[in-house]
C-alpha cells in the first residue's frame, strides 16, 4: 500500500507544471446572436497539469508557440484578459503574447472575429467594427457560463487588450467611442499616409454610407476593469468626450520613433496625443520597432515568402530593431501593470 501512494505521488508531481512552464491552451465555440455562426474561440492559461504537449499558430511563415492543449488550470482565481486580433490576423498568430501572459499568471481569452481574419480578411466586413466588440463581449459570456473554466476566473480583474483594429475594440470595450464624420474626415486629409483608409477603400468601402448609430454607439462592456492596447486602430476619430469619461487604468503602447511609427496608430505627441487625453492612462513608446514588430517571431524564409505573395512585409523590423526583445519589453510592462 505504502508503494502505491508512493507511486501516485511521483506520477501526480511528474504531471504538476513548474514555475515559468509552457502554458495551457484549449478552444472555446462561441454563440453570438449578431453572428450567423458560431465563432472559434480558444483560452490560455497559467498550467496546472501536463496533457500532450502541441504547437500552436506555427506556420511556414512565423515561429509557434508551444502548449499543453487541453490541460488542467492552475489553481486559483487568475485576471481576465479579453484579447483581440488586427484585421488580416487570428487569434493563434499572438499565440507568443497569450502564452507569455499565462505564463506570468493570467488567463487570455481571444476569438476569430469573422470577416477580419487571416484568410477572409474583407474591407467590407472589417469596416463593421462594432461587431468584433460584440465578439468579444459573447467570447466573455461564454467563458463565464463554464463552471469547468469559470472557477479560475478573477471576475475583479478582467481586462481588454488588442493589437491595431484589435486596440480600437478592447477600448471601445472599455468605454471609447468613435465619431463618423471624424473618421471620414480623418482618410480625406491622410490619404495615403493612412493604411487602414487604403485598405477600405480597395474594398470600395464607401465609408460616408456606414450606418451612423451602429458606428458611434457604446461597446462598454461593464465587466471590464482596465485594458492593455497596442498600436490602436480609428484612434484619429476618437470622441474627445468619451476619452475624457473613460475613466479606467489603460496602457497603451505606440511602436516605433519617429521615422518607423505609423502616423495612423501615433497616439503621443508627434500624433494625435489622444493618450494624454485619458484620466488614466500610461503611454509606452516603444523603439526601435514599427507595426509588424508586435507579430510573432518570423521564420528565416518568412520574409521572402511574403514578398513573393505580395502581402505586407510584416517580417521587416527597423534596423537594429530586436523583435523578440520589443516582445519581452511589452510583456514586462503589461505584467507589471496587471501585477503578476
Amino acid at each position: 500500500m505504502k508503494n502505491l501512494i508512493a507511486i501516485m505521488a511521483l506520477c501526480l508531481a511528474g504531471g504538476m507544471a513548474e514555475a515559468g512552464e509552457i502554458a495551457g491552451y484549449d478552444r472555446l465555440t462561441v454563440e453570438a446572436k449578431h453572428r450567423a455562426a458560431p465563432m472559434e474561440g480558444s483560452i490560455w492559461y497559467p498550467l496546472g497539469t501536463k496533457t500532450y504537449r502541441n504547437v500552436i499558430g506555427d506556420n511556414a511563415v512565423f515561429v509557434g508557440t508551444p502548449a499543453y492543449v487541453g490541460a488542467g488550470v492552475a489553481e486559483g482565481r487568475h485576471p481576465l484578459v479579453v484579447l483581440s486580433h488586427g484585421s488580416g490576423g487570428n487569434m493563434d498568430s499572438l499565440s507568443w503574447f497569450s502564452s507569455a501572459l499565462a505564463n506570468k499568471g493570467a488567463i487570455v481569452l481571444a476569438v476569430n472575429h469573422p470577416g477580419s481574419t487571416s484568410g477572409d480578411s474583407s474591407p467590407r466586413r472589417s469596416i463593421r467594427f462594432w461587431e468584433r466588440a460584440a465578439d468579444a463581449s459573447a467570447a466573455l459570456d461564454t467563458l463565464l457560463a463554464d463552471p469547468q473554466l469559470s472557477r479560475f476566473v478573477d471576475t475583479d480583474r478582467i481586462y481588454a487588450s488588442g493589437f491595431s483594429m484589435g486596440g480600437l475594440t478592447a477600448l471601445q470595450l472599455a468605454g471609447v467611442r468613435v465619431s463618423k464624420a471624424q473618421y471620414v474626415e480623418y482618410c480625406e486629409r491622410m490619404g495615403e499616409r493612412a493604411p487602414d483608409c487604403i485598405f477600405f477603400a480597395k474594398g470600395g468601402v464607401d465609408l460616408t454610407a456606414l450606418p451612423e448609430e451602429a458606428f458611434q454607439r457604446s461597446l462598454r462592456d461593464e465587466r471590464i476593469s482596465g485594458g492593455m492596447v497596442i498600436d490602436p486602430g480609428l484612434s484619429w476619430a476618437f470622441t474627445q468626450e468619451s476619452v475624457a469619461g473613460t475613466d479606467l487604468p489603460l496602457q497603451i503602447f505606440n511602436l516605433g520613433g519617429p521615422e518607423d511609427r505609423w502616423l495612423a496608430v501615433d497616439m503621443g505627441p508627434r500624433g494625435n496625443d489622444v493618450a494624454a487625453q485619458f484620466p488614466q492612462a500610461d503611454y509606452v513608446e516603444v523603439a526601435p520597432a514599427n507595426h509588424f514588430t508586435f507579430l510573432a517571431i518570423c521564420k528565416p524564409a518568412g520574409a521572402a515568402i511574403l514578398r513573393d505573395e505580395e502581402d505586407d512585409p510584416v517580417c521587416d523590423d527597423p534596423q537594429d530593431a530586436d523583435r523578440e526583445a520589443v516582445h519581452d519589453q511589452i510583456i514586462a510592462s503589461m505584467a507589471e501593470f496587471l501585477d503578476l
